[in-house]
């Protein structure tokens, strides 16, 4: 049985992104590679902008919902074992969503639409670091985090890392990116305990 319409535009949209790119990609491409029109597809999305949030919400590892999850109830884990898991999830996601969204930088007006289209629909790349931020503090309200703390900064190296390890290696190169796991559990231990002197001591 042939899948419902939305799902094969869905489909048909990562494959084309995750191959030529978000730019290069346009709506009658994906329509084509799905079996229906273009009306078709604009039944189900306005614009290639709500496609891609599409696509990064149900194509894509997920990691808002992991934070909002951890954000309203930590939980009894630890706390490394919730950033762990966290982490882990947002390298995937960084992972499989830069080379999609890569090639809109190399186009400044593209790029500003895209971003202005990001905006009107209350999303974008900062969200994970607010949610990530949000969970921190609940964490910090509930004593798991030093009271003098900077969150935000916490959440942007935490993310950061993860995105610029989707930058800085090619999988196929000559200095492939670290394993997933051995990565995560590094970045939040390096995290929790500082890199001064002492740190490792409560500091």
């Amino acid at each position: 049985m042939q899948k419902p319409a939305r799902e094969r535009i869905l489909d048909a949209a990562h494959q084309l992104m995750r191959t030529i790119g978000l730019a290069r990609t346009t709506t009658k491409e994906i329509a084509k590679a799905a079996g229906c029109s273009e009306a078709a597809l604009y039944k189900h999305f306005a614009s290639k902008e709500e496609l891609f949030v599409g696509v990064l919400k149900e194509r894509l590892p997920q990691l808002a919902p992991l934070i909002h999850r951890l954000a309203e109830d930590p939980g009894e884990r630890s706390l490394e074992e919730n950033l762990v898991e966290i982490t882990h999830a947002a390298a995937r996601f960084y992972d499989e969503s830069f080379p999609i969204a890569a090639s809109l930088y190399a186009e400044t007006r593209l790029r500003d639409r895209h971003v202005a289209a990001m905006r009107d629909m209350g999303t974008g790349p900062h969200m994970p670091i607010m949610g990530l931020d949000d969970y921190l503090r609940a964490e910090q309200r509930a004593g798991r985090i030093a009271a003098g703390v900077d969150t935000f900064a916490a959440a942007s190296l935490l993310l950061g890392a993860c995105a610029q390890r989707a930058f800085a290696y090619d999988e196929d190169g000559p200095q492939p990116p670290p394993p997933v796991q051995g990565f995560a559990e590094a970045l939040v231990r390096t995290l929790l305990r500082g890199i001064a002197p002492g740190s490792d001591q409560g500091r």
